[in-house]
C-alpha cells in the first residue's frame, strides 16, 4: 500500500476478486487471527507433458482468456500426474476437469494432440497471499467499509496513520495488518491530535500503535539523506513532489533564505544543485539535525543552518548579508565515466565550477503553511536605504517571496485565490490582487503566482503564493 494522504484518507473497498476468491469474512475480529485467513478452492489446471510446450501453452491459455487471472499469482504450479511432477496452468474458474463441455477449443485442441490434460487442482489462498485491502474488506463492520483507512504517510520505517473516530476500536488490528503488509514499515503511529496543537516546532501527539518503538529515522529525498527523530521535527513526505517544484525553479548560485526550514528538504536538495542557502529553523532540534544532514549530504560550501525565530530572521538574513562580501566557493561536479573502446568506464574528472556567494537575496521560503502569511510584516524595511543594491543602479531584483498559506477547497479555485491576495494584502501592507500576475493587467512587477499544492482535506487546500517583494515594502522607511 502506498504513502497516501497525511489527512484520513479513505475509499472504498472494492475488490479484483470474484466471491471464490475472497478472504474469509469475520467482522467480529478485533485481535488478529491469521490462521482464519485461508481458503481452498476446487479449480482446474492444464496439465503439460513437455517442458518445451509451457511457454506455448501459456501463450495459447492466456490469448484464449482460459488461464486463472488473480493479482499476484503465478498462473504456473506443479502437480503430480501419473507419478511425476509436471507443471500446469491454472485455469479460471467454471472450467471442470470432469466437464468437456465446459471446455474451449483452444482446451480441446491442446488435450487431443496431446499436449496437455485437465487435471482437479486444489489452489489454497492464506493471510500472506491477500492484501491490507483484502483483509479489512473482512473485518470491518460493512457500515464502516465505504470509508475505510486505506493510506497513511511514511517517513523511514514509521507508517504514520490518522483515523477517525469510528474506527478507533479497530486500530490494533489495522495496525497490525498495515505492518504485516508493508516490508518497509516497522513501527505504525497514529497522530492523537493536530500538528502543531501542543507545540510551535509542529510536532504532533501520537500513539504507538504497533511494531518497534523507534522514532529515529533515515528518510531519502532528491538523493539527500536525512536522519532525525520523527517525533521531534516536523517531516510530510507527500511534499517532495513541492520540495522539487521550488527547487528546480532556483538557479545555480542563486541565494535562497529559507525562513521555516524544518530538517531542510528545500535547502538541502538545493544545496546539492549548487544554490545558496541560509536555512532557519525555530526547532533546536530540527537545527541541529539540519547541520547533521548538511555534513551529511557534503552541501557545506552551499547551506548554512541558523536556529532563530522566522520573524526576526527575515531582516537580518538581509542586512547581514548585505554587510558581508561575496565568499568564492569552488564547486566539484561529479566526475564522467564515457566508456572506453573496450566497454570499460574511464573516469574523467571535470574541473571545478566557481561560484560566488550574493550580497542580495533572490527567493525567501515561507513554509509553514498554518502562519507564514502573519510573518510578511517582518519584510517592511528589510532594504531600507539600500536601494543600491538594485535595479535600476545594479542588475540584482528584489527578492521573490514563496509563502505556504492553507485556504478553503471552494468549487470556484478563484474564490481560494482572492482570499489568499486579501490576507497578502492585509498583512504586508501592500496591496495585492488577482490582476498582479504575470501577463495581468494588473501591476506586472508583483509576479505574482498561486500554485495549488495538495488538498490536505475536503475543506482545505494548501497553497504556495510566490511574489516579487514590492520596492514599497523592501525599502520602506516608516
Amino acid at each position: 500500500m502506498d504513502p497516501t494522504t497525511e489527512g484520513a484518507a479513505t475509499r472504498p473497498f472494492h475488490s479484483p476478486y470474484p466471491e471464490m476468491y475472497r478472504p474469509p469474512v469475520n467482522r467480529a475480529m478485533r485481535v488478529l487471527d491469521r490462521s482464519f485467513f485461508k481458503r481452498t478452492i476446487p479449480i482446474s489446471a492444464a496439465a503439460i507433458f513437455k517442458q518445451s510446450d509451457i511457454g506455448n501453452v501459456r501463450a495459447k491459455l492466456m490469448a484464449s482468456n482460459d488461464s486463472l487471472a488473480l493479482p499476484r499469482m503465478h498462473g504456473i504450479k506443479e502437480i503430480k500426474k501419473d507419478g511425476a511432477l509436471v507443471k500446469a496452468m491454472l485455469l479460471k474458474e467454471g472450467i471442470k476437469h470432469d466437464d468437456t463441455a465446459t471446455w474451449s477449443p483452444t482446451i480441446n485442441e491442446l488435450v487431443n494432440s496431446g499436449v496437455a490434460a485437465v487435471e482437479p487442482y486444489d489452489l489454497t489462498l492464506d493471510y500472506d497471499y491477500w492484501n491490507y485491502s483484502d483483509i479489512m474488506n473482512a473485518v470491518l463492520p460493512e457500515e464502516l467499509l465505504e470509508e475505510a483507512p486505506h493510506g497513511f504517510t511514511q517517513a523511514g520505517h514509521i507508517a504514520h496513520l490518522n483515523l477517525r473516530e469510528q474506527f478507533l476500536p479497530y486500530k490494533h488490528l489495522i495496525a497490525e495488518v498495515l505492518l504485516d503488509k508493508n516490508p518497509t514499515v516497522r513501527t505504525v503511529i497514529r497522530k492523537t491530535e493536530d500538528v502543531g496543537s501542543h507545540s510551535e516546532f509542529r510536532t504532533f501527539p501520537y500513539e504507538h500503535l504497533r511494531g518497534d518503538e523507534d522514532m529515529n529515522v533515515t528518510q531519502t529525498e532528491q538523493n539527500c539523506i536525512f536522519k532525525f527523530d520523527y517525533s521531534r521535527v516536523y517531516w510530510n513526505s507527500r511534499l517532495e513532489t513541492e520540495h522539487r517544484r521550488l527547487v528546480e525553479s532556483f538557479n545555480k548560485g542563486d541565494m535562497v533564505c529559507d525562513v521555516m526550514a524544518g530538517v531542510g528538504p528545500f535547502a538541502i536538495p538545493a544545496g546539492k544543485k549548487a544554490i545558496f542557502v541560509w536555512a532557519n529553523d525555530l526547532n533546536p532540534h530540527g537545527y541541529e539535525v539540519m547541520q547533521d544532514a548538511v555534513a551529511r549530504n557534503k552541501v557545506f560550501n552551499f547551506v548554512t543552518p541558523h536556529n532563530m525565530d522566522g520573524r526576526e530572521f527575515i531582516p537580518w538574513a538581509a542586512k547581514t548579508l548585505a554587510s558581508q562580501p561575496q565568499v568564492k566557493v569552488h564547486h566539484y561536479p561529479k566526475a564522467r565515466q564515457p566508456k572506453k573502446a573496450d566497454g570499460k568506464r574511464n573516469q574523467v574528472k571535470m574541473p571545478p565550477q566557481v561560484y560566488y556567494r550574493p550580497t542580495t537575496i533572490d527567493h525567501y521560503v515561507m513554509n509553514l503553511p498554518q502562519t507564514a502569511i502573519e510573518f510578511l510584516g517582518a519584510f517592511k524595511g528589510i532594504y531600507a536605504d539600500r536601494e543600491d543594491l538594485f535595479t535600476p543602479y545594479t542588475s540584482k531584483a528584489l527578492p521573490m517571496v514563496h509563502v505556504y498559506c492553507f485556504s478553503g477547497n471552494s468549487e470556484n479555485e478563484k474564490d481560494d485565490h482572492i482570499d489568499i491576495c486579501n490576507r497578502l494584502t492585509e498583512n504586508l501592507g501592500y496591496p495585492i490582487t488577482l490582476d498582479d500576475c504575470t501577463g495581468g493587467s494588473g501591476n506586472r512587477d508583483i509576479e505574482l503566482s498561486i500554485h495549488n499544492v495538495r488538498l490536505v482535506s475536503p475543506q482545505k487546500q494548501m497553497f504556495c503564493a510566490s511574489f516579487r517583494l514590492p520596492p514599497a515594502v523592501a525599502f520602506s522607511k516608516d
